[in-house]
């Protein structure tokens, strides 16, 4: 049954790999290059948003031959402002990494 409360974030809406006909949702500048689940995970608590449910065992459905992961958190605005902020929190943490 749709759950109309929460939101679905699947990690391949931010792999920089991925072509936008692929599952990517975002613009290059926004994605990173192959994200963990891991910092999915901590990008979306630094944004703000709880997470309710996780899961990494599972298969985005534009690429089932491949494993990803997905968080589901609480719907609070628009799915594309949520993409967003966690986006901004994601690519800033990989590019603190690389320096």
């Amino acid at each position: 049954m749709k759950d109309y409360e929460h939101v679905v974030i699947w990690l391949d809406y931010f792999n920089k790999n991925l072509k936008k006909s692929k599952g990517r949702r975002l613009g290059l500048e926004k994605c990173v290059f192959d994200p963990s689940l891991k910092e999915l995970m901590d990008a979306t608590k630094d944004s703000g948003f709880e997470i309710t449910e996780s899961d990494d065992k599972v298969r985005f459905p534009k690429r089932p031959f491949v494993r990803s992961g997905y968080v589901i958190v609480p719907k609070g605005s628009s799915k594309t402002k949520i993409l967003n902020k966690i986006s901004e929190k994601l690519v800033y943490k990989r590019s603190k990494q690389t320096k």
